[in-house]
């Protein structure tokens, strides 16, 4: 959703007058309001992997005559079907899964000449044959003050003038294989805490557990937000980060479209094709033989790809 702003720009900037609309699940709503591009989000009332092919239908019904164009990101059949149900005339995404007849302006995706995400993403805004890569303008998230205060107060959180947050993320919903070792996130932030710094850990509820053992392991000193906010939350506070660090993961993006200086940590992803898109960022990324396996756990059991990444090495990249 955060990559998906880079095509909301393009847009932008070829017809400042557009209106657009994001059909997305509630849950990304907030990003969707910290997006200037857009102007209203539309909450996808059925869960990811659900046919319900009468639901889709009625949603489409419910939105006819009121758009020119639909841009789809996702490859899928189903979620070609509302567009289509909607009969908005320009209906424009990849082929994906052989999507004839839903779709009316087919793109062919070489892999080999758009290798990032964010790239396929804007390519839609483009002419159907694309000659060279499009420009990619960087996702820029805005926040309001009024509701960083706002978080900061529900949180019982103060940010002193005089003393600097280090922010980490130290989780990833894919899995292990993305997840930089804890005890080293622990090691961190201790280092960071004895410097002065305020540390604070985000993440959802199922990283509660890890960044309590981060917590923990640093000695004190940091607090611990993992599972206490709303996404709205986390995006508001993260805006206040002196610097992040995170593994490659949906807050590793947020902060880098809050223009956070960033330090992003890959194992078995691949930083060429979902990096960070802002230029305040450093990525450690070692490389191996067996990198990138894009496994949610190592194949091989070492971990190595970030057991050998260490403190000192990502210190020197902050």
């Amino acid at each position: 959703m955060v990559m998906a702003q880079s095509l909301f720009r393009a847009l932008k900037a070829k017809a400042p007058d557009t209106a657009i609309d994001v059909l997305a699940p509630g849950w990304s709503l907030p990003l969707l309001e910290r997006m200037p591009e857009v102007r209203a989000g539309l909450e996808m009332p059925l869960g990811h992997g659900r046919l319900e092919l009468g639901r889709r239908w009625q949603l489409g019904r419910s939105l006819r005559g009121r758009y020119r164009q639909a841009i789809l990101l996702p490859n899928s059949w189903k979620s070609a079907i509302v567009p289509w149900a909607a009969r908005i005339p320009l209906r424009t995404g990849w082929l994906g899964e052989m999507r004839y007849g839903l779709l009316n302006d087919i793109r062919r995706l070489d892999k080999s000449f758009l290798t990032m995400t964010v790239q396929r993403f804007v390519a839609l805004a483009e002419a159907p044959q694309l000659t060279e890569i499009p420009e990619i303008l960087p996702p820029r998230l805005e926040v309001d003050p009024a509701d960083v205060q706002a978080a900061l107060t529900a949180l019982g959180l103060e940010k002193p003038v005089n003393q600097p947050v280090l922010a980490l993320c130290p989780g990833a919903e894919y899995g292990d294989a993305k997840r930089w070792p804890e005890a080293h996130y622990a090691d961190l932030a201790r280092r960071y805490v004895e410097k002065g710094w305020q540390v604070w850990l985000f993440g959802s509820d199922k990283d509660r557990a890890v960044c309590d053992n981060i917590a923990a392991g640093a000695g004190g000193g940091c607090e611990n937000l993992a599972g206490r906010t709303s996404l709205a939350q986390a995006v508001d506070l993260l805006s206040l980060a002196d610097a992040v660090v995170s593994n490659d993961s949906g807050l590793m993006h947020v902060a880098a479209a809050l223009e956070r200086p960033l330090v992003a940590v890959y194992g078995s992803s691949d930083p060429g094709f979902t990096p960070p898109l802002n230029a305040r960022h450093e990525v450690l990324s070692l490389g191996l033989e067996c990198s990138p396996c894009f496994e949610r756990e190592c194949p091989l059991g070492h971990l190595r790809c970030l057991q050998d990444i260490s403190t000192d090495q990502v210190q020197a990249s902050l």
